[in-house]
């Protein structure tokens, strides 16, 4: 059962860590990273380290397998997904979660002003709801089963 809480604002459940790629590297460079990073996403910036896409595992696989091209010759900016969807950090969780399914994305880059400051994934949510749930509840068992599968 969902314990009751006060609404919490995406800045306590964000991660501040971003890795991120310039739009002039390779799929091939891109998976490597992630996979060096363990991280699902990498945020695109461009020569002032401004973000301004996001390139995903699934962006990675559709792209180089529909196009039938070598990953190393193809580049971040034909796979990123731009503009970015954003959303402030003193903004609630509740209203993350209704941005993602609106936009239907699966990651939010969190921005305080033009400032980069964080990312949100559906781990972020996840954590957030195991948080919420007593630890012998089944759906805490099954979360977490969830959160080792992404």
């Amino acid at each position: 059962m969902l314990q009751s809480s006060v609404k919490k604002p995406v800045s306590d459940i964000m991660s501040t860590k971003l890795e991120t790629i310039r739009t002039s590297e390779s799929a091939k460079e891109a998976a490597k990273k992630m996979l060096d990073k363990n991280v699902s996403s990498l945020v695109v910036v461009d020569d002032d380290g401004q973000a301004i896409g996001i390139v995903t595992e699934r962006d990675i696989t559709r792209g180089v397998c529909i196009h039938d091209v070598l990953s190393k010759e193809f580049k971040v900016h034909h796979l990123m997904t731009s503009p970015l969807s954003t959303i402030d950090p003193n903004l609630s969780v509740e209203m993350a979660a209704n941005l993602m399914l609106q936009d239907k994305v699966r990651h939010l880059i969190v921005k305080e002003g033009d400032k980069t400051v964080g990312i949100l994934t559906a781990t972020n949510f996840i954590d957030y709801l195991n948080e919420q749930l007593d630890p012998m509840d089944p759906h805490a068992r099954v979360l977490k089963t969830l959160k080792d599968e992404i």
